[in-house]
């Protein structure tokens, strides 16, 4: 059964994944801090961690097995579980794979030294309905893969 590993702190797309998870027969896990709080519903299962920066992404990244699909906007975790042989998706619906990730973890270093030397970038666009459908096309589009070949 394919399982969806949700990090959800700041995860704008929950909704969408508990959907489009039911119409596949898909398990959920989203992991968050205590902070924030989510419900347990059928196929969704609820992980609290603690409020250290990092603790959500430690947590999936020591949880996660081969085929899970993971859906995060954090890069450094994004690369771990690319390494663990997972799917790993954007809430925009962006595929993080070998062949973009590090280009993705150099422009968030690059962004990141000219945010300390004074530079200030405009932040992200609006999270509109087109990325909504899109994160639930490849999602839907993912969830179909792992079934056709397992």
């Amino acid at each position: 059964m394919a399982r969806i590993v949700v990090d959800a702190d700041s995860c704008p797309v929950k909704r969408e994944i508990v959907e489009t998870a039911h119409a596949f027969d898909a398990q959920v896990l989203m992991v968050s801090s205590y902070d924030h709080e989510l419900r347990e519903e059928q196929g969704v299962q609820i992980i609290h961690v603690d409020r250290s920066s990092q603790s959500a992404d430690m947590y999936i990244a020591n949880h996660i097995v081969k085929d899970d699909i993971v859906v995060t906007q954090d890069y450094g975790l994004a690369a771990l579980t690319i390494a663990k042989h997972c799917r790993t998706l954007s809430p925009r619906g962006e595929l993080f794979h070998p062949g973009n990730i590090d280009y993705l973890l150099e422009r968030r270093h690059y962004h990141a030294k000219a945010r300390r030397g004074g530079r200030y970038a405009k932040g992200p666009k609006p999270f509109t309905d087109t990325d909504r459908a899109h994160f639930q096309d490849m999602l839907s589009k993912l969830l179909q893969d792992l079934q056709e070949n397992n």
